[in-house]
């Protein structure tokens, strides 16, 4: 399969259509109702509220609007991570990256708020990589700050990816205070328009500002799991180190997105640490970044069979984990 998806061919986004689902099928076979978590967002909630009727006797609606959000951000990372010139060519690789990486635990294949923002936070790193040729970054900090904002709505823990902005700023433009304040302004805004309609309702009064929580996650997972873990890790350090080989022969753009993909990881795995809630389910904010590196490892190594066996035997911890150790 890695063969297959390091050529840039379009019928590759219908084969991963198909590679996600044959990945996934445990979850269409055995669907899970997701429940409110007490970090999650009065969004996600509502979201939840207004399913479960239409999902009473078709419990198969979260998993089919679970893999809809999973494989358009395969996509649309790859797709970006194309134009951007990350990799020394355009491929399939980070799309099927993240496919796999996400089917290896079932927290990750469940309808969540982090789920949700996932697609949120590609925008913003996209969004935040095209700041520097950018023509009007002022308008593009505005509309991010309100992206972050929105998050928050569903996942408030998600407000951490302010840190993306501040330091995305620093890696990508000479410091101006007029855009800082702007993507302020903008990551504001959304909360300003939220107690703006709870006063004029009058609901202000019953309203809670969400909180965070500086916890230690515990993890729940089988030995299984741990193991697959360590071979995610494995191969997403030989992935960075290829990145670094390849690193300054690339574009000035793409090593600032490179930066950027390193500290999206770097908050993405900081921001569990906020949760007041311990599920795994929360880790999936990593899984973008990871298959950016993945994707390297898959592609870079000039001995096809080694990026062969690492999907292989990732394959193969799919179906264990999926079929025999949950079954």
């Amino acid at each position: 399969m890695t063969g297959t998806f390091k050529a840039n061919n379009p019928y590759n986004t219908f084969l991963l259509l198909i590679y996600g689902i044959l990945l996934k099928l445990p979850m269409f076979l055995y669907p899970k109702v997701p429940q409110e978590q007490q970090i999650d967002g009065f969004l996600y909630r509502a979201l939840l509220k207004w399913l479960h009727p239409l999902a009473g006797g078709i419990p198969v609606i979260y998993p089919f609007i679970a893999y809809l959000l999973l494989y358009t951000q395969a996509v649309s990372f790859n797709k970006l991570v194309n134009e951007l010139k990350l990799m020394q060519k355009p491929n399939y690789l980070t799309g099927m990256s993240y496919l796999l990486v996400t089917s290896l635990f079932s927290e990750w294949n469940m309808l969540s708020s982090p789920l949700i923002i996932n697609t949120l936070i590609i925008w913003v790193w996209a969004k935040m990589s095209g700041l520097y040729n950018d023509e009007n970054p002022k308008r593009s900090l505005f509309n991010i700050g309100i992206a972050i904002g929105i998050a928050t709505f569903f996942y408030f823990p998600s407000l951490a990816f302010v840190v993306l902005v501040i330091f995305g700023l620093a890696i990508i433009r000479p410091f101006k205070l007029s855009e800082w304040f702007i993507a302020l302004v903008g990551i504001v805004t959304p909360y300003y328009f939220l107690l703006a309609w709870a006063f004029l309702t009058d609901r202000w009064k019953n309203y809670q500002f969400p909180g965070i929580a500086v916890t230690s996650p515990k993890f729940n997972q089988t030995n299984w799991s741990y193991v697959a873990i360590i071979v995610v890790l494995i191969t997403c350090v030989a992935g960075f180190f290829f990145v670094q080989q390849n690193f300054r022969r690339q574009l000035i753009q793409a090593r600032k997105s490179w930066n950027l993909v390193f500290l999206y990881l770097v908050v993405a795995v900081f921001v569990p640490f906020i949760n007041a809630t311990h599920t795994f389910e929360y880790w999936i904010l990593s899984a973008v970044p990871l298959s950016a590196l993945l994707g390297a490892a898959f592609l870079y190594p000039n001995n096809r069979k080694i990026p062969l066996l690492l999907h292989w035997v990732m394959v193969a911890f799919v179906i264990a984990i999926s079929y025999f150790v949950h079954s």
